[in-house]
């Protein structure tokens, strides 16, 4: 990966489903490792860890250690950068389409 390019590491990291599931989580608001281990029922902690780094790496999860607990926060500020670089610009004739059909339809 490039340090030109910073969204690699977002796409890297969005491209395994055990990371998107625990994005996924963190949705709802933040957890702590062992709750978001706690999902996982077939995989290790090492392993979780090892996805919350790229996740991290990404800047996707923020992480604050709070005595013995680490705390994940979701970052959805790549995501919004993604969205308004890629997938706005591919929207727009769809929904410009759709409104067109509404109003043609009323």
């Amino acid at each position: 990966m490039s340090k030109k390019d910073p969204r690699g590491a977002v796409y890297k990291a969005l491209a395994d489903d055990r990371r998107r599931k625990i994005l996924d989580l963190l949705k709802d608001g933040p957890k702590t490792t062992g709750e978001l281990c706690a999902h996982f029922k077939r995989v290790d902690r090492c392993t979780v860890m090892q996805h919350l780094g790229v996740l991290e790496e990404a800047e996707l999860v923020i992480a604050k250690r709070e005595g013995r607990n680490r705390w994940n926060y979701l970052n959805v500020v790549p995501v919004q950068e993604i969205y308004d670089r890629w997938i706005s610009q591919y929207a727009r004739p769809s929904v410009e389409l759709l409104t067109r059909l509404k109003r043609d339809l009323e």
